[in-house]
């Protein structure tokens, strides 16, 4: 039974232990804590394996999240192995699993999903060892179907927040292959940007690789940090440049490099650290082959 108060939340000043000014889940009269320390809400999902803490705060915002059978609020704490906790109707269990954050050279042609009706060629999942497959793994920044490279997978709700959140600092570098030859004269308007259906899209770097005497090429090294949906594609497509090929090769500094495709490797904490850390500047003279790891 739930609660009858009209109101989800009660005063954290009455709860010991917790901050001031954080709300913590009601529970049903005569519900007893373990003595777990609360924690908020989207941390709780994000940890149980479902999904990113970003996207936990999106389906709060969105009304798909109740606690002990009430909506829950933004910010709201609950207590682990006692409140309640649904999203989309289904219950959440703060289930303890491993840490694993694994390393993907993703393929084009596969979705960055657990399930998907429409995926003909099937998900990025299906590339797992059946001793990964049992984890609930999430995307840390996802990658198009028509894309290809780099892709970290992970359990770990903390790591996959860092990396996603708006404020993050990570680059992300590409090799972009176009269908027609990019002028070394607009790189400047790469970095400047452009209005793509009320969003501003632009890149934080662009090199030219092996241009020609007229400073024309193809392939084209881009770094940027944020990484809104098709981004870099869009961005392209927006000066009259198609994008034939768009392979991610690096994180911080964290490269793709020694991971054949459509191969997992497990990450250390040593590698995991390198995703944080400040990656090497491309020299202007470099060259990137299709072979390029």
């Amino acid at each position: 039974m739930c609660a009858t108060s009209p109101s989800l939340l009660t005063s954290a000043a009455t709860t010991p232990g917790t901050p001031l000014g954080f709300p913590v889940a009601r529970r049903a009269t005569g519900a007893k804590g373990r003595g777990v320390e609360p924690v908020r809400i989207q941390k709780f999902i994000a940890d149980s394996g479902l999904c990113s803490r970003r996207a936990a705060e999106a389906l709060i915002a969105a009304g798909e999240v109740y606690v002990n059978g009430e909506k829950a609020e933004p910010g709201l704490k609950v207590e682990p192995g006692v409140d309640k906790v649904t999203v989309r109707g289904k219950p959440v269990r703060s289930t303890a699993q491993p840490k694993v954050t694994l390393a993907m050279h993703k393929p084009r042609g596969l979705v960055c999903s657990n399930s998907d009706p429409h995926a003909d060629e099937g998900t990025i999942f299906d590339l797992l060892p059946r001793e990964w497959r049992k984890l609930r793994l999430f995307c840390a920044g996802r990658l198009d179907k028509d894309s290809e490279g780099l892709l970290l997978l992970t359990t770990d709700g903390d790591l996959a927040n860092r990396l996603m959140h708006p404020s993050n600092t990570v680059v992300k570098r590409y090799h972009v292959t176009l269908e027609r030859p990019f002028p070394v004269g607009k790189v400047g308007q790469l970095l400047k940007g452009v209005k793509v259906e009320n969003e501003h899209l632009q890149v934080e770097h662009a090199l030219l690789l092996n241009p020609n005497r007229d400073k024309l090429s193809t392939s084209l090294d881009v770094h940027l940090h944020h990484g809104k949906k098709r981004e870099i594609r869009q961005l392209f497509l927006a000066f009259g440049f198609p994008v034939k090929r768009l392979r991610r090769y690096q994180i911080g500094a964290l490269r793709l490099k020694g991971i054949p495709l459509r191969g997992v490797k497990q990450l250390s904490t040593k590698e995991i650290s390198l995703l944080f850390a400040t990656p090497r500047a491309i020299p202007e003279h470099a060259a990137f082959t299709d072979h390029e790891d």
